[in-house]
């Protein structure tokens, strides 16, 4: 066992369902090795500004509280990128606050990007570090689940749920935009799992005549409505993304496309009249499904379990139905993982008679 007697736990980038059940496995499990948990408020950022901000988390102030059933973070996040500063800068500032606490360890829960800066930071200190994956996006490399992602796809199968019943009230063909920036995850999982008619994700090519030929095959069949789901990251016909607007750190902020859609169907076939709905950050709400609060118990404990053993500069994954880790190098260097246009998913998706692009 190493010496490790104080450990911090802070979350990063955009919130999801599940995170404040992290905290609790985190905080449970390092509590019977008598470690003490200090949770590191609005991200990275408590402990890179002038002024340190903290708190320190025990079973009975955080555990025994509503908390690890909620939506959000109890601590806070930051999702506003890196600081106009210098990467050499930000990380002398992370390990400044990182020592300033008198912590041994510390653990990091967030996405693809939060896992490439806090590495970032980590490098050429001795900080140890072990990350859990959270996004709804589901994009974080080499693992197969994330924490809020089936959070988010309830919450978007749900929405399908409801617009179809409006949807055959009215008979039209009702378009639901989703997140997921440029992975379509969320998108096809949640339109298989509530039947839509239409899936468009940003890996798979399509064409407007492709999803007029789905409607119309619909009509033909005596159906009066259709449900549409569209991943925010989807590009017009064209190969153009919709928006030109950027975040503070130069990322692109989608949006749109189901509004372009709608035009296009409207403009090319009026046998269905369209409405659209844009979901937005709703989709980070609700309460987290129990799958998602059982992979956050596995991940929070073996996050604990590998700085017990010594492990660190890691990140933690579920994949083949097991918890295991992978250094961090490895997932910086994986990089985003898209939808595979050749997966399960998108194969059964087809095989029930949805319309997904242009796939062959």
């Amino acid at each position: 066992m190493s010496q490790i007697k104080k450990i911090g736990i802070l979350t990063s980038g955009g919130d999801c369902a599940g995170l404040n059940a992290v905290i609790r496995a985190v905080v449970n499990s390092a509590s019977k090795l008598g470690w003490e948990v200090y949770g590191i408020k609005d991200g990275t950022n408590g402990l890179t500004d002038d002024t340190l901000r903290y708190e320190v988390l025990t079973v009975h102030n955080y555990s025994d509280t509503p908390w690890p059933r909620l939506s959000g973070s109890y601590l806070g996040s930051s999702n506003q990128g890196v600081k106009m500063e210098s990467l050499e800068a930000m990380s002398q500032r992370f390990h400044r606050g990182v020592k300033a606490l008198g912590l041994d360890a510390l653990v990091v829960v967030g996405g693809d990007g939060s896992m490439n800066i806090v590495s970032n930071y980590c490098k050429g200190t001795d900080i140890r570090m072990v990350g859990v994956p959270k996004t709804i996006d589901n994009d974080t490399p080499l693992t197969e689940f994330s924490v809020g992602f089936d959070s988010a796809c309830q919450v978007c199968t749900t929405a399908i749920d409801s617009l179809s019943l409006t949807a055959r009230s009215h008979s039209r063909a009702l378009i639901l935009e989703v997140m997921g920036r440029d992975a379509g995850h969320l998108a096809m999982h949640s339109a298989l799992a509530g039947n839509a008619d239409v899936c468009l994700v940003p890996e798979v090519p399509y064409s407007i005549d492709g999803v007029i030929n789905k409607l119309k095959e619909i009509k033909k069949s005596g159906r009066n409505h259709a449900i549409i789901v569209v991943s925010e990251g989807l590009k017009t016909e064209n190969g153009e993304h919709l928006s030109a607007a950027k975040n503070k750190v130069g990322e692109a902020v989608y949006g749109g496309i189901g509004q372009y859609l709608s035009a296009e169907l409207n403009k090319r076939y009026g046998e269905f009249q369209t409405r659209v709905t844009t979901l937005g950050h709703v989709q980070r709400a609700g309460e987290p499904t129990s799958f998602d609060r059982k992979v956050a118990a596995l991940f929070g404990a073996k996050a604990v379990e590998l700085l017990a053993k010594g492990e660190h500069n890691c990140m933690v994954l579920w994949k083949n139905g097991h918890v295991s880790a992978a250094p961090l190098n490895e997932v910086v260097k994986e990089g985003t993982t898209l939808l595979n246009p050749q997966s399960d998913y998108v194969r059964a998706a087809e095989a029930v008679g949805m319309y997904v692009g242009e796939t062959k």
